[in-house]
């Protein structure tokens, strides 16, 4: 698969810049999982990348600063027998984590009052659960 890692419409992140490990994977596979390198790694140098514009960069690094390894992205994919489907699993999980990461921030909310006709509205469901609750209640011990 040297095939270009299309995060967003403007960012493409070449073949060149990510890197691939096979290993041996646990879970499914029978008697193949010991002979076979089905799980992948894949990385990729975010800190480093020439593809990746430097306003973008200085986001993404941020909002991914828990994930990285000397400025390196690194996920794993074993969930499937066969080591292209893992490779496939692999890549859509790198370019889901970096869509997110460049994502724009969303826009600040600017605080507003409660409009007078909502407290009213709160005010009578208030009273009117008071009520509710007033028949419900005995004056003594019976």
């Amino acid at each position: 698969m040297n095939e270009d890692l299309t995060v967003t419409r403007t960012l493409v992140v070449p073949a060149a810049e990510l890197s691939e490990r096979f290993s041996r994977s646990s879970g499914p596979g029978g008697q193949g999982v010991n002979t076979t390198d089905s799980r992948v790694e894949l990385s990729f140098d975010l800190a480093r990348s020439p593809s990746v514009p430097e306003w973008l960069r200085a986001r993404m690094l941020g909002r991914l600063s828990g994930r990285l390894v000397d400025g390196v992205l690194t996920v794993a994919a074993s969930e499937h027998r066969a080591q292209l489907q893992n490779r496939g699993a692999a890549r859509e999980r790198l370019a889901r984590l970096l869509r997110d990461a460049a994502a724009a921030p969303a826009p600040v909310r600017r605080a507003t009052k409660p409009t007078k006709g909502s407290q009213e509205r709160r005010i009578a469901e208030k009273k009117r659960r008071a009520r509710t609750k007033q028949t419900r209640r005995s004056d003594g011990w019976d």
